[in-house]
Protein backbone atom coordinates (compact mmCIF):
# COMPACT_ATOMS: atom_id res chain seq x y z
CA UNK A 1 0.00 0.00 0.00
CA UNK A 2 2.45 2.56 0.57
CA UNK A 3 4.87 1.53 -1.82
CA UNK A 4 1.81 1.96 -4.90
CA UNK A 5 1.35 5.82 -2.59
CA UNK A 6 5.42 6.49 -2.95
CA UNK A 7 5.12 5.22 -6.79
CA UNK A 8 2.05 7.58 -7.33
CA UNK A 9 3.95 10.84 -5.53
CA UNK A 10 6.66 10.10 -7.59
CA UNK A 11 4.66 10.79 -10.49
CA UNK A 12 3.43 13.68 -9.70
CA UNK A 13 6.48 15.14 -9.15
CA UNK A 14 7.48 14.12 -12.36
CA UNK A 15 4.35 15.98 -14.37
CA UNK A 16 5.29 18.91 -12.05
CA UNK A 17 9.26 19.37 -12.98
CA UNK A 18 8.29 18.66 -16.53
CA UNK A 19 5.64 21.59 -16.82
CA UNK A 20 8.40 23.39 -14.78
CA UNK A 21 10.66 22.61 -17.28
CA UNK A 22 8.20 23.54 -20.40
CA UNK A 23 7.49 26.37 -18.65
CA UNK A 24 10.93 27.71 -18.42
CA UNK A 25 11.65 27.28 -21.86
CA UNK A 26 10.28 30.53 -23.19
CA UNK A 27 13.35 32.01 -25.56
CA UNK A 28 12.66 34.55 -28.54
CA UNK A 29 14.35 33.13 -31.51
CA UNK A 30 15.44 34.37 -34.88
CA UNK A 31 16.23 32.73 -37.96
CA UNK A 32 19.26 34.48 -39.95
CA UNK A 33 19.54 32.20 -42.44
CA UNK A 34 18.49 29.24 -44.22
CA UNK A 35 20.39 27.54 -46.90
CA UNK A 36 19.86 24.55 -49.76
CA UNK A 37 23.07 22.50 -49.05
CA UNK A 38 23.99 20.10 -51.79
CA UNK A 39 25.87 16.99 -51.34
CA UNK A 40 27.63 14.55 -53.69
CA UNK A 41 26.73 11.14 -53.31
CA UNK A 42 26.73 7.59 -55.38
CA UNK A 43 23.09 8.16 -56.89
CA UNK A 44 24.08 12.17 -57.42
CA UNK A 45 23.35 14.78 -55.43
CA UNK A 46 21.49 14.94 -52.03
CA UNK A 47 19.97 17.96 -51.52
CA UNK A 48 19.46 19.19 -47.82
CA UNK A 49 18.55 22.59 -45.73
CA UNK A 50 20.31 24.10 -43.40
CA UNK A 51 19.11 26.63 -40.77
CA UNK A 52 20.92 28.89 -38.39
CA UNK A 53 18.93 30.38 -35.22
CA UNK A 54 19.69 32.52 -32.68
CA UNK A 55 18.17 32.42 -29.35
CA UNK A 56 17.76 34.36 -26.11
CA UNK A 57 15.64 36.00 -23.65
CA UNK A 58 16.46 39.54 -23.70
CA UNK A 59 17.91 39.86 -20.62
CA UNK A 60 21.16 37.76 -20.34
CA UNK A 61 21.59 34.65 -22.40
CA UNK A 62 21.64 33.37 -25.71
CA UNK A 63 22.77 31.03 -27.89
CA UNK A 64 23.25 29.72 -31.67
CA UNK A 65 22.04 27.01 -32.74
CA UNK A 66 22.33 24.85 -36.58
CA UNK A 67 20.28 22.49 -37.56
CA UNK A 68 20.18 20.48 -41.48
CA UNK A 69 17.23 18.38 -42.34
CA UNK A 70 15.79 17.51 -45.56
CA UNK A 71 12.37 19.85 -44.55
CA UNK A 72 12.84 23.86 -43.96
CA UNK A 73 10.34 23.17 -40.70
CA UNK A 74 12.68 20.36 -39.26
CA UNK A 75 15.84 22.28 -39.79
CA UNK A 76 14.89 25.03 -37.78
CA UNK A 77 13.27 22.66 -35.55
CA UNK A 78 16.79 20.87 -34.91
CA UNK A 79 18.66 24.30 -34.75
CA UNK A 80 15.65 25.67 -32.41
CA UNK A 81 17.07 22.58 -30.01
CA UNK A 82 20.75 23.08 -30.58
CA UNK A 83 20.61 26.53 -29.55
CA UNK A 84 18.66 25.89 -26.46
CA UNK A 85 21.62 23.58 -25.68
CA UNK A 86 24.22 26.30 -26.30
CA UNK A 87 23.27 28.98 -24.11
CA UNK A 88 25.35 31.12 -22.27
CA UNK A 89 25.24 33.48 -19.56
CA UNK A 90 26.08 37.45 -20.87
CA UNK A 91 27.39 39.44 -17.76
CA UNK A 92 25.94 42.85 -17.90
CA UNK A 93 26.78 46.06 -16.42
CA UNK A 94 24.32 47.96 -14.79
CA UNK A 95 23.64 50.52 -17.74
CA UNK A 96 23.26 47.03 -19.86
CA UNK A 97 26.20 47.17 -21.74
CA UNK A 98 29.65 44.61 -21.24
CA UNK A 99 32.18 45.49 -18.81
CA UNK A 100 35.05 45.63 -20.50
CA UNK A 101 36.48 45.71 -24.83
CA UNK A 102 36.84 42.40 -25.32
CA UNK A 103 38.19 40.99 -29.37
CA UNK A 104 37.53 37.18 -31.11
CA UNK A 105 38.42 35.20 -33.74
CA UNK A 106 36.22 32.52 -35.09
CA UNK A 107 37.41 31.51 -38.60
CA UNK A 108 38.32 34.42 -40.83
CA UNK A 109 35.67 36.45 -38.80
CA UNK A 110 36.85 38.82 -36.15
CA UNK A 111 34.91 40.78 -33.98
CA UNK A 112 35.33 43.33 -31.67
CA UNK A 113 33.11 44.56 -28.61
CA UNK A 114 33.41 47.97 -26.48
CA UNK A 115 30.65 48.98 -23.41
CA UNK A 116 28.86 52.47 -24.58
CA UNK A 117 27.04 54.61 -22.15
CA UNK A 118 23.63 54.51 -21.43
CA UNK A 119 21.54 56.23 -24.40
CA UNK A 120 23.91 54.74 -27.17
CA UNK A 121 22.36 51.80 -28.55
CA UNK A 122 23.18 48.64 -30.47
CA UNK A 123 25.68 49.95 -32.89
CA UNK A 124 26.59 46.36 -34.86
CA UNK A 125 25.63 45.15 -37.87
CA UNK A 126 24.39 41.70 -39.30
CA UNK A 127 23.70 38.72 -37.16
CA UNK A 128 25.88 40.37 -34.63
CA UNK A 129 23.19 42.97 -33.80
CA UNK A 130 20.48 39.72 -33.65
CA UNK A 131 23.11 38.01 -31.29
CA UNK A 132 23.64 41.05 -28.65
CA UNK A 133 20.02 42.39 -29.06
CA UNK A 134 18.77 38.67 -28.10
CA UNK A 135 20.96 38.61 -25.69
CA UNK A 136 19.87 41.57 -23.41
CA UNK A 137 22.40 44.16 -24.24
CA UNK A 138 21.13 47.35 -24.85
CA UNK A 139 24.48 50.21 -25.44
CA UNK A 140 27.38 48.47 -27.57
CA UNK A 141 29.61 49.90 -29.80
CA UNK A 142 30.24 46.53 -32.11
CA UNK A 143 32.48 45.42 -35.01
CA UNK A 144 32.79 43.43 -37.44
CA UNK A 145 35.94 42.68 -39.18
CA UNK A 146 37.43 40.13 -42.31
CA UNK A 147 34.72 37.88 -43.62
CA UNK A 148 30.87 38.39 -43.68
CA UNK A 149 29.67 34.96 -43.01
CA UNK A 150 26.88 35.25 -40.60
CA UNK A 151 26.93 32.26 -39.05
CA UNK A 152 30.71 32.89 -38.23
CA UNK A 153 30.11 36.31 -37.21
CA UNK A 154 27.56 35.14 -34.90
CA UNK A 155 29.48 32.11 -33.59
CA UNK A 156 32.60 34.59 -32.77
CA UNK A 157 30.19 37.39 -30.98
CA UNK A 158 29.40 34.41 -28.77
CA UNK A 159 33.22 33.34 -28.23
CA UNK A 160 33.65 36.98 -27.50
CA UNK A 161 30.89 36.85 -24.83
CA UNK A 162 32.19 33.83 -23.15
CA UNK A 163 35.95 35.50 -22.97
CA UNK A 164 34.12 38.17 -21.33
CA UNK A 165 32.66 35.77 -18.56
CA UNK A 166 35.58 33.99 -18.16
CA UNK A 167 38.07 37.18 -17.43
CA UNK A 168 34.68 38.74 -15.00
CA UNK A 169 34.62 35.48 -13.40
CA UNK A 170 38.82 35.04 -12.94
CA UNK A 171 38.45 38.93 -11.74
CA UNK A 172 35.86 37.85 -9.28
CA UNK A 173 38.13 35.19 -7.69
CA UNK A 174 41.72 37.26 -7.67
CA UNK A 175 39.38 39.77 -5.87
CA UNK A 176 38.64 37.32 -3.13
CA UNK A 177 41.79 36.34 -2.93
CA UNK A 178 43.59 39.57 -2.48
CA UNK A 179 40.61 40.57 0.46
CA UNK A 180 41.52 37.40 1.95
CA UNK A 181 45.33 38.52 1.72
CA UNK A 182 44.47 42.34 2.55
CA UNK A 183 42.35 40.56 5.73
CA UNK A 184 45.28 37.89 6.79
CA UNK A 185 47.59 40.89 6.85
CA UNK A 186 45.45 43.49 8.68
CA UNK A 187 45.05 40.56 10.88
CA UNK A 188 49.04 40.24 11.73
CA UNK A 189 49.20 44.01 12.09
CA UNK A 190 46.28 44.51 14.66
CA UNK A 191 47.72 41.72 16.88
CA UNK A 192 51.10 43.39 16.96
Amino acid sequence: MENKDFKESKKEDKKFKENLSLSKLKYSEKIIQVKRVTKVVKGGKKMTFRAVVIIGDTKNKVGVGIGRADDVNLAIDKAILNGKKNLITIPLTLSYSVPHVVKARYGACSVMLRPATEGTGVIAGGAMRTVLELGGVRNILAKQLGSDNLLNNAKATVLALTLLNEKIELGKYQSLRRQAFYDKIMRKYRNV
